[in-house]
């Protein structure tokens, strides 16, 4: 077990190396150089910002503020992550495709009946969590529009900037997704296989991918309590006695430290009001995307 929780670590590393190098590099295509370190630190905070929101709708507005106080231009910020989902959700949609076509008919025929009675077990606790989760988001839309309302127009928008990204520096950012995917998939197989008679890998892969990735669909904040549900209805095999240990272990890994190392990042290097320096660069992203 002990090889295992060291291999997770190393997935984690490996996960923000890549994501950290990926929008650095967009960066460095837009002319703005920023050291690995404070593109570390402002990814981590993003992570934090959007684990803790609902939809992850907090994420991007926290990086933006993030570059802001490390002396990166809002407009620069805006269109390199323009950019960098742009060069994302290609390869997100493939590696989905990927895996379906591989996985998704053995994943359903395991898994499918299993998280089926869950569910019907559970009703009451999924419409309660959904529902949660949807007033978190109508509030968020109601009382701080700002939020996203920059980001979303500045993604749009990227496409006309993206013709203007160095072309090394785009194939480079599908690079390290694939990696940051591969690594952060790879975690929940790896703590299985700790298992005296672990279920076809197969299996849970593709669970592992789509337990991380529905976070991003569903409404509760880091998808708690459905994704819960889901990891114990089935949906990476039959785990046996040891779900419940399986189950912290790998929320731990793909969220709890990831969220303790950007606390920990963010009041090292922007101090204690870092929440309040990252959200007060939010008007100036706004009058940055207008001259876009």
């Amino acid at each position: 077990m002990l090889a295992a929780n060291l291999l997770c670590l190393g997935l984690v590393a490996v996960d923000l190396t890549a994501r950290t190098w990926r929008i650095q590099w967009l960066l460095v295509g837009m002319r703005c150089h920023i050291s690995f370190t404070d593109t570390l630190v402002m990814n981590c905070v993003g992570d934090v910002a959007a684990a803790v929101t609902p939809n992850r709708i907090g994420g991007e507005p926290a990086r933006l503020g993030g570059m802001m106080l490390s002396k990166v231009p809002a407009t620069a910020g805006i269109v390199a992550m323009g950019v960098e989902a742009l060069a994302m959700w290609p390869v997100n949609i493939a590696v989905a495709v990927g895996l379906a076509l591989a996985w998704a008919p053995e994943w359903w025929q395991g898994a499918g009946p299993a998280l089926e009675r869950t569910a019907m077990k559970s009703w009451p606790w999924l419409v309660a969590m959904l529902v949660a989760g949807g007033a978190a988001w109508w509030a968020v839309r109601r009382y701080a529009p700002a939020l996203t309302h920059t980001m979303r127009r500045g993604t749009k928008r990227a496409w006309v900037y993206a013709r203007r990204m160095p072309t090394w520096a785009v194939v480079m950012a599908a690079v390290t997704t694939f990696v940051s995917i591969a690594a952060r998939v790879a975690v929940l197989p790896v703590l299985v296989l700790t298992l005296p008679s672990p279920p076809p890998m197969g299996l849970v892969i593709f669970g592992s991918f789509t337990l991380i990735f529905s976070q991003i669909v569903l409404p509760t904040p880091s998808g708690v309590g459905v994704v819960e549900l889901g990891f114990l209805g089935g949906a990476a095999g039959d785990l046996g006695d040891e779900y419940k240990p399986l189950l912290f272990l790998w929320r731990f890994y793909s969220t709890i430290l990831v969220v303790a190392i950007g606390i920990v990042l963010g009041l090292w290097r922007y101090g204690p009001h870092a929440a309040e320096a990252i959200m007060s660069g939010e008007k100036k992203a706004e009058r940055a995307e207008a001259a876009l």
